[in-house]
């Protein structure tokens, strides 16, 4: 080891084992009924459709927290993204505010969202509750139920006398949506983070059973070691690289440093910590690396699957957290090389909660809850943001998905195999994370160089010798040196038509099918790309490749990544697959798409989402296609951003003195007679700023502790102030704000306030407060229908 933690000329080692053993079957309570042609069951390894191996990415959206005359367009950007199966929340409070009025139209309408996916093409997960969180007020209970005379989330008949016309609700709007109508529908999830009432589980998934809800397959949450009813739900297990339900202090969430080991380990006991009594205070949870996987051993007859990765995270008032892509996308790597054969994430999509008829919807210490929420905000800062913005991490997850989609139902069946000198403890910043993921025959190789906050050292001069298959592969064939942020997977004996691909220094994106399959690869961390070949399985080698005889292989190095890296390779039969590879920045923009009867890659640094035969481009960023088309398909468009007409009403009174929650010692967020004493601005959006039905966003570059915005009086945005640009999304509320314009309340960010925030937004506050608006701008978002004539 170097002073400064670098490893230098590691050789690191894996035997992988020839046989696994084969899944246990049969003894989970869930599946299709035999004889169904696409039929859904699990092991405890993996799940199967139609006899294949199938590896599910979820992604999590709220219908009811988004307009409903804009799902389709959000489902279809989810789809791109590489989403196979929506996922989401059925809020009680939001159909059920007042008791025995039931609201089912508009964007509260389950059904036609339901109708919606399944005409894009996406499986759905109904999350029925009843209780439910997603940060709700009382957990998705109404207040008329908090009220009643009875014990809830337990067996209690008075409970569950109030839960059955609900669940009687939900089952008549799935009625014919289920599998067994040949709908969307493949898992409920019962409950959310009940730890401790197995029997009450049971009894949800009966009652939802004789209400009309059905699934081949059933879940529920396992974290905070949960006790579920054995064999009766499948346990989904979640990872979050930030916790805005941690305490205000200035370090990194404890138990987030363990999601970016490698290991067997699912648990993450700190997610919901602040709603169980555990003993263990939020921010003092456990911090096991994934490789201790103690007190799990039960998890075994159960595939490893996940409902909330990460996608982001919201902002409490106390702790207001910056979540970068690659933060995201190295945790999913992490999974994916850890087991995970079911990759879901909370949120995918965000969205606004709700203003009710009776009261605001959001979890507040109001409502005995620990954490402060914006009454309206829940962007999550994910992917795909509160008004459907592309996310640079939507690009890095989506790279990932396109990989699974290829690969998935191998990676599936694969057993996770770990270094004998794996890190034991998660403040181990020194040794690389690596991992293997193998059937005994193929595999990939797993490595992760990243995690937030505390950046990892590079690491030189490696290379893994691994015993797979009856021979030890070396990779790559020179030492290269892993930079700190780097993570990726790499495959191993992985077929290529007739040749077999023993191993490459590179990431597999997809395969595109044709006449010539084309594998497509991508660079990964920067490091060179070799590809060796079985030379008993390859007679010819045609590209821009320098070939080198080493042992049985052929190894093809000197190869520059990028749309032009195009290789044919020949076996033995003449059967021939070409090879394409790419650089990160081209991975990154691909898009898999079916245009003109063959499937192409689209490159394009604007976001592109195919729907049929067209394509959607978000912005105008040149097309590059791959394999070319004959005839141009033409290019997006722009407008461009303008001011908005501001005008200063008032100034800023002196910052609000600290509120703290005696119940949980955290500072709680202004109420509203709070805003009498904030900046107050009149923007004025003129109606020629719209064109059609695109949105527009107002992005507002400001800085304070909470902002809210007011549309003729009515709330319809707020924000807790953490750093980047608040973007508001006017199209839903045109008419009204183009009559009214907006107005703008700003609080100030007192000296002594007791939040977190990133290091990298942290500043100097005068005793005066700091609340300013630097800027206000409107950016169209301008989308473009592309087709291309069918061969």
């Amino acid at each position: 080891m170097t002073s400064d933690g670098e490893t230098v000329g590691a050789v690191l080692r894996l035997s992988v084992p020839e046989h696994f053993g084969p899944p246990r079957t049969g003894h989970l309570a869930m599946g299709d009924e035999p004889g169904r042609p696409d039929a859904i069951t699990v092991n405890s390894r993996h799940l199967s459709r139609g006899g294949v191996p199938w590896f599910p990415v979820m992604g999590e959206y709220h219908f009811s927290r988004y307009p409903a005359a804009e799902w389709r367009e959000e489902l279809l950007k989810m789809r791109a993204g590489g989403v196979s199966v929506a996922a989401a929340y059925v809020f009680w409070n939001i159909h059920e505010e007042v008791r025995g009025r039931y609201l089912w139209s508009g964007d509260r309408d389950l059904r036609r969202f339901l109708q919606l996916c399944s005409e894009v093409g996406l499986d759905v997960v109904v999350r029925i509750g009843p209780w439910g969180h997603g940060e709700s007020r009382y957990g998705g209970f109404p207040d008329w139920l908090t009220a009643a005379d009875c014990e809830p989330r337990t067996d209690d008949p008075r409970y569950l006398a109030l839960v059955r016309p609900w669940l009687e609700q939900i089952g008549a709007q799935l009625r014919g949506l289920t599998r067994a109508g040949g709908g969307p529908i493949v898992a409920v999830q019962v409950e959310n983070e009940l730890y401790d009432q197995p029997g009450h589980l049971l009894t949800i998934k009966r009652l939802a059973g004789e209400c009309g809800i059905d699934a081949p397959l059933w879940t529920a949450t396992g974290w905070g070691h949960a006790q579920l009813p054995p064999g009766e739900v499948l346990p989904v297990f979640g990872g979050y690289s930030e916790a805005a339900w941690d305490t205000a202090h200035d370090g990194w969430p404890a138990q987030s440093r363990a999601h970016y080991f490698f290991g067997p380990g699912r648990d993450d006991d700190s997610i919901g910590a602040d709603l169980r009594e555990t003993g263990t205070a939020p921010g003092e949870a456990t911090g096991r690396p994934a490789s201790a996987s103690g007190g799990e051993e039960h998890l075994a007859d159960y595939p490893f699957a996940t409902c909330e990765l990460g996608g982001g995270m919201y902002t409490s008032y106390h702790r207001r957290a910056i979540v970068a892509a690659r933060d995201l996308a190295a945790l999913a790597m992490v999974k994916l090389g850890s087991g995970s054969s079911w990759q879901g994430y909370y949120l995918y999509h965000g969205a606004s909660q709700k203003i009710g008829e009776l009261s605001t919807l959001q979890e507040s210490h109001a409502t005995g809850y620990p954490n402060d929420c914006p009454v309206v905000n829940y962007d999550f800062q994910a992917p795909l943001g509160e008004y459907g913005q592309f996310r640079d991490s939507y690009r890095h997850l989506r790279l990932q998905h396109l990989w699974l989609a290829t690969d998935g139902a191998a990676l599936a069946t694969m057993s996770l195999v770990m270094p004998d000198d794996a890190p034991s403890d998660t403040a181990d910043r020194a040794s690389l994370r690596w991992a293997v993921r193998s059937d005994g025959e193929s595999g990939f190789l797993f490595v992760n160089n990243h995690q937030p906050v505390e950046t990892l050292p590079a690491h030189d001069d490696v290379r893994f010798a691994i015993t797979i298959g009856g021979r030890e592969l070396l990779v790559p064939s020179r030492p290269v040196s892993i930079p700190s942020g780097g993570y990726f997977a790499w495959p191993l004996n992985r077929p290529l038509g007739g040749a077999l691909l023993r191993w490459a220094s590179a990431q597999v994106v997809c395969v595109l099918d044709g006449p010539e399959p084309v594998l497509v690869l991508t660079q990964t961390a920067g490091l060179p790309v070799e590809l060796a070949l079985d030379a008993a399985t390859v007679t010819s080698v045609d590209g821009p490749a320098t070939a080198a005889r080493l042992g049985d292989d052929v190894v093809l190095s000197a190869l520059v990544p990028g749309l032009d890296c195009l290789l044919r390779v020949t076996a033995p039969g003449e059967a021939i697959t070409r090879v394409l590879i790419l650089d990160e920045e081209t991975a990154l923009a691909a898009v898999r798409a079916r245009i003109a009867g063959q499937d192409r890659l689209v490159v394009c640094d604007s976001p592109v989402v195919p729907d049929g035969d067209h394509l959607v481009v978000y912005g105008d960023s040149p097309l590059r296609v791959f394999p070319p088309l004959d005839v141009p398909l033409g290019t997006g468009r722009t407008r461009p951003p303008t001011p908005v007409e501001v005008t200063h009403l008032a100034k800023a009174g002196p910052p609000r003195a600290p509120v703290i929650d005696e119940a949980t010692g955290r500072a709680s967020a202004p109420v509203d007679a709070d805003f009498d004493n904030a900046a107050v601005y009149h923007l004025t959006v003129p109606e020629e700023a719209f064109d059609g039905d695109e949105e527009l966003l107002l992005r507002l570059d400001w800085t304070g502790d909470v902002g809210r915005a007011y549309v003729d009086g009515r709330l319809v945005a707020d924000q807790f102030w953490y750093g980047p640009v608040w973007e508001i999304g006017l199209r839903r509320f045109r008419d009204e704000v183009v009559q009214h314009g907006l107005e703008l309340r700003l609080l100030p960010l007192g000296p002594d306030a007791p939040v977190y925030l990133s290091p990298e937004v942290r500043r100097d506050v005068g005793p005066g407060g700091l609340v300013e608006l630097r800027s206000a701008t409107l950016v169209p978002v301008t989308r473009t229908v592309l087709t291309a004539a069918r061969a």
